[in-house]
């Protein structure tokens, strides 16, 4: 029997959802850690429940970057300030990579709403001569 598309996509928004939630938590944890101690655990819960959220709605490519921006970050300070800022560099980058994230996001549905638009409706009639 085939399956219904909201059962073949639940295993994959929980996956998101669990992705998300891991890459937010840690960004909060992060940010928690550079305030100080009593304002970790709010920082935390926040992440993981905005990760939750963002994961929920299908954000995967805006969790990738700002996990990509966490490592990269992360390796930049100890590279140039050494192991004790890790946590300030991968913060900064977090933040840097989801800014970056959100912007190259808009530009790549610009741009295909922009080729769906120059695209004809119907793919048999010819944009030079009229269909005819």
């Amino acid at each position: 029997m085939a399956q219904s598309g909201t059962e073949r996509t639940a295993p994959f928004k929980a996956m998101d959802i669990l992705f998300g939630v891991a890459v937010m938590g840690t960004v909060g944890t992060l940010i928690g850690i550079i305030m100080g101690g009593g304002i970790m655990p709010l920082a935390s819960g926040a992440g993981l429940v905005l990760g939750g959220v963002i994961g929920f709605m299908g954000g995967r490519r805006f969790l990738v970057s700002i996990l990509v921006g966490t490592l990269v970050g992360g390796a930049l300070a100890w590279f140039i300030a050494g192991p004790e800022r890790i946590s300030v560099g991968a913060g900064a980058g977090a933040a840097m990579g989801g800014f970056l994230g959100v912007q190259i996001s808009m530009l790549l549905d610009m741009r295909a709403a922009k080729k769906a638009a120059s695209e004809p409706s119907d793919p048999f009639v010819s944009r030079t001569i009229g269909g005819a």
